[in-house]
């Protein structure tokens, strides 16, 4: 398994379809899982730290698991088939529970627990967004980031989601 980390939550145009992008900590791959908009929202409140008045779906989740005296360790991404990304949430003494990807990733954010892909799912739907140059040493990190993401930006213009079936 690899650990990812959630880049965000982006706007794909024209179609308006929401992805959340994932990124590889030890290295240069991506995975745009394209979700529905209220867990866009549900990702992008966590990332921001936004506190709803009332809970959402997925914080009541979180607080149920803790009043149950449980802990959620981990989320991982384990297969992916016709673009569909299944998830399990992993929890102390490792029981694992079957999720859709994007309530997973909202529920890691809130917990918050590390998130692992399989190898398998990042060889099928990882995307390199930018090679590594020899003047990106010198470049500053923000600049580096910037690059990246107009180049994925680039790259979601002409990505379909049934690009990513075999």
């Amino acid at each position: 398994m690899l650990e990812v980390e959630v880049v965000g939550v982006r706007i794909e145009l024209p179609s308006n379809q929401p992805l959340v992008l994932l990124k590889e900590k030890a290295g240069e791959r991506h995975i745009p899982i394209w979700i529905g908009a209220p867990e866009a929202s549900a990702i992008a409140f966590a990332q921001q730290g936004i506190k709803p008045p009332r809970p959402m779906t997925h914080d009541l989740l979180c607080s149920v698991v803790t009043e149950l005296g449980r802990t959620i360790t981990e989320v991982r991404l384990v297969t992916v088939q016709d673009t569909v990304f299944y998830a399990e949430l992993v929890f102390d003494g490792g029981t694992t529970v079957s999720s859709r990807a994007s309530d997973a990733l909202a529920v890691a954010l809130r917990v918050p627990c590390p998130i692992f892909c399989a190898e398998e799912v990042m060889e099928e739907a990882g995307v390199q967004i930018a090679e590594a140059a020899e003047d990106d040493d010198a470049a500053a990190p923000e600049e580096n980031a910037e690059n990246q993401m107009r180049e994925f930006r680039e790259f979601l213009a002409d990505v379909e989601p049934e690009d990513f079936e075999k």
